[in-house]
């Protein structure tokens, strides 16, 4: 197993790309702790994860907000005895307007939970993973972080903000052994998506102008890149973007 004897932090493991990895992670030998800001939802994928004879908590966090995500890892770490990987993952799409016409509290809630939520989860994960002699960090970025997406100013802008961290995160903490890298999917089939086309089946003509591949990824192949940055497959990759998006950024 990839993952045996470690403990694994995922952000936004209520759904889509957070609960797949939730999965993966745990059937290859991780104890998670699976967090979300919907308790529901958080507490179907740990069960789910206990029914298949993993190990895993629910933990419900806002991750905008200093006191849940300094929380979350105390009670990781007071559970299963440490911490070795993280995975912030939880985001929000926000509301789609150009700039003159985004409000300051539009821009303001996507850049608190998008950025401010991933800076919190390094910044309280960090020295655990000091304590265990090293560690993986995940950050959920974007190919919006990377190309420009009209009505996503306050996305974009965060997304951007998530790869910056990673870079540093890499840069001031590999001396500990720990690694910190970014994800930046392309068009995945997830209730973000499927809440941004309000309900609609993906449309054939957008699909081929966003994947060279003609389709969108399934959430669960975004979760095989997060096993691979988490495990020691990947122990020479850091401060790095890993670009996942059927070629939309070369298009």
């Amino acid at each position: 197993m990839k993952l045996a004897n470690k403990v694994a932090l995922i952000t936004g493991a209520g759904s889509g790309m957070g609960k797949s990895a939730a999965l993966i992670f745990a059937a290859e030998g991780a104890k998670v702790a699976a967090v979300d800001i919907n308790e529901g939802q958080v507490k179907e994928t740990a069960a789910e994860i206990t029914k298949k004879g993993g190990n895993a908590i629910a933990l419900r966090a806002d991750v905008s907000k200093s006191e849940d995500v300094k929380r979350m890892v105390d009670d990781t770490v007071a559970k299963f005895g440490g911490l070795n990987i993280v995975y912030n993952n939880a985001g929000i799409e926000g509301e789609s307007n150009f700039i003159s016409n985004m409000t300051e509290e539009q821009f303001d809630r996507v850049i608190a939970i998008n950025l401010r939520g991933v800076f919190l989860g390094m910044k309280y994960a960090l020295p655990h993973l000091i304590k265990a002699g090293g560690g993986s960090i995940i950050n959920q970025a974007s190919i919006a972080g990377l190309i420009a997406v009209r009505g996503g100013a306050g996305y974009s802008a965060a997304k951007a903000g998530v790869i910056a961290l990673t870079r540093v995160g890499a840069l001031e903490y590999g001396r500990y052994n720990i690694r910190v890298n970014a994800i930046c999917p392309g068009a995945i089939e997830t209730p973000m998506a499927q809440r941004i086309r309000q309900g609609q089946p993906p449309n054939p003509k957008a699909i081929q102008r966003i994947s060279v591949l003609g389709r969108m990824a399934e959430a669960e192949e975004i979760a095989k890149v997060a096993l691979f940055l988490a495990s020691d497959d990947s122990s020479f990759a850091t401060g790095a973007p890993f670009i996942i998006d059927g070629g939309w950024t070369i298009m």
